[in-house]
């Protein structure tokens, strides 16, 4: 294994190279060699017995797409991995123009009132419209209608007794 690792490194035209499938024990020697020897490695395959190790020299270190494609068991093409990257730009600048267009307004073919007339008939909005009055009110509730005229005060200490009896194991006494 060194002496391969050797020649790698020896041979300038190279810039990667691909060892035969190995056993976990020899996979994790080459790793060593190779580390020692200032140079990058990974291991690809889905068994024990077909994985194998792959290593590259420093300066050439394999992209994240290229360990992608060799962890899925295909040949790294850099003009599929270009041509990959280029449809992706373009499909993230259509995104982002889509984006600055803002959203698109939908406008329904058909009036929902003409579709539901025979249920709701022609005149039944506006007449509820019209019958349609503003409590002026709202909010102002005369004192007579309440039908708790305690303060919040007192009503807080009197659920603040309950929980105490309660606790204590106690019979409630009789609330008016």
């Amino acid at each position: 294994m060194e002496k391969e690792v050797s020649d790698f490194i020896q041979d300038s035209g190279q810039i990667k190279k691909k060892f035969q499938p190995m056993n976990k024990i020899e996979r994790s020697i080459l790793h060593d060699v190779v580390e020692v020897a200032g140079l990058t490695s990974f291991s690809f395959g889905d068994d024990d017995e077909c994985r194998y190790v792959m290593i590259f020299k420093k300066e050439f270190a394999p992209s994240d797409e290229e360990l992608d494609s060799y962890r899925r068991g295909e040949e790294w093409d850099p003009q599929k991995a270009e041509e990959k990257r280029k449809l992706k730009e373009l499909a993230q600048r259509q995104e982002e123009e889509a984006a600055q267009q803002g959203p698109v307004v939908v406008s329904p073919t058909s009036d929902y009132k003409d579709k539901y007339s025979h249920l709701i008939g022609k005149g039944a909005a506006k007449d509820a419209a019209h019958m349609l009055q503003a409590n002026k009110t709202y909010g102002c509730v005369p004192v007579a209608n309440k039908r708790d005229t305690r303060s919040i005060e007192e009503a807080m200490n009197e659920i603040r007794a309950k929980k105490r009896l309660r606790q204590s194991g106690e019979e409630l006494p009789p609330t008016s």
